[in-house]
């Protein structure tokens, strides 16, 4: 493999580090080799006293990174190994150890930012957009919750809108990033060319996240217009408030409203496509990731993943959308009604808070 064949890039220029992810074609899905590159990189640079900064990017025009490798971990499970196990547990680690960083990490994210992709920039200390940015958790489409961390940020995210991006698994625009507190700042497409100049002969006369907070500042907006989160704010509260997924879905057939009445059928359909008992386990964890700290965040997701891929719907969901493409996945239970709390709270049995307090039930 070619240096500029390995799925990670590295480079430095004026004393940043610049990591690449380099898996163009496949949308720089992460894979258990990503994860190990950039880990190693990462650590030899938070230890190399000549690097004050890393920026984190992606080649391809279409996708910063549109989730994890999720072919690879079917693959691992159907074989029987445990390749899935270790994915989840490294990928975990990074994720969290970009949250604690000790050098400004910049994230610079152009198109679709999904799943994983969410995973390695949420913990960044400065999360920067183009205007063509999606981002999301789209777990729940493939019978899966939404992890690397969403436990945390989603339910820190105001109002209800953590929940109403997890349960439904829809992106969102860059106007919504930028609105609900998922990005940081918005540098136009356009615009990076120029931003990577800068980059290459900023003077370091002040402190390397101010550097890098004032010339982003400069380049971008941390506002756009047009949020269509901000229009709905109100119904998402109202609706996504409720006790549990059946009461979401029951309150968005019955929104009447004209502004909001085609967003809430639209939204019905959404959740009737959707595994209903990831749904709902993805409802309960995010109610107790709120009073949970981050790493027993992570501690919950891992505590889910080593069940999941056994008892949960993402074997199907992939068999579904990925590996026959019939886009008829056959979830169990097939509807709402028929998923039991008892069910749902037995993947939350057994889990132990390390560092702080978590409740028996969420719902209780």
């Amino acid at each position: 493999m070619s240096e500029t064949q390995r799925p990670v890039l590295a480079a430095v220029r004026n004393h940043i580090g610049h990591l690449t992810l380099n898996r163009p074609a496949v949308l720089n899905a992460v894979n258990l080799e990503m994860v190990r590159l950039l880990q190693e990189q990462l650590s030899a640079w938070a230890a190399d006293p000549q690097i004050h900064a890393v920026v984190l990017r992606a080649k391809g025009e279409k996708s910063f990174c549109a989730g994890g490798d999720t072919r690879s971990l079917y693959d691992s499970f159907q074989r029987g190994d445990t390749e899935h196990e270790s994915f989840f547990e490294e990928e975990y680690a990074l994720d969290q150890y970009i949250h604690a960083y000790p050098k400004p990490l910049m994230a610079l994210m152009d198109g679709f930012v999904l799943g994983g992709g969410m995973g390695l920039v949420q913990g960044a200390s400065l999360r920067v957009i183009s205007e063509r940015a999606r981002m999301g958790m789209p777990e729940v489409d493939i019978g899966y919750f939404p992890d690397v961390g969403g436990s945390y940020f989603l339910s820190r995210l105001p109002g209800h809108f953590g929940t109403y991006m997890g349960v439904t698994g829809l992106h969102i625009r860059a106007a919504d990033a930028l609105h609900v507190g998922l990005a940081d700042w918005c540098v136009s497409h356009d615009q990076i060319a120029e931003l990577d100049r800068c980059l290459d002969h900023m003077s370091w006369t002040v402190h390397p996240q101010e550097a890098l907070r004032t010339l982003v500042a400069t380049l971008g907006s941390n506002k756009l217009p047009g949020s269509e989160l901000k229009a709905l704010h109100q119904a998402i509260d109202e609706h996504f408030g409720k006790s549990d997924v059946a009461a979401i879905r029951a309150s968005l057939v019955a929104e009447t409203r004209p502004e909001f009445a085609e967003w809430a059928e639209e939204t019905v359909q959404v959740l009737d496509s959707r595994s209903p008992l990831a749904m709902c386990v993805t409802l309960e964890m995010l109610r107790r990731g709120r009073e949970l700290p981050l790493a027993d965040c992570f501690a919950l997701e891992l505590h889910l993943d080593r069940q999941w891929f056994a008892k949960g719907d993402i074997m199907e969901g992939v068999r579904a959308l990925i590996i026959d493409k019939d886009k008829s996945p056959r979830w169990n239970p097939p509807t709402l009604a028929e998923v039991t709390p008892e069910r749902v709270q037995a993947f939350f049995d057994g889990f132990k808070a390390t560092t702080g307090k978590a409740r028996r039930s969420a719902t209780a």
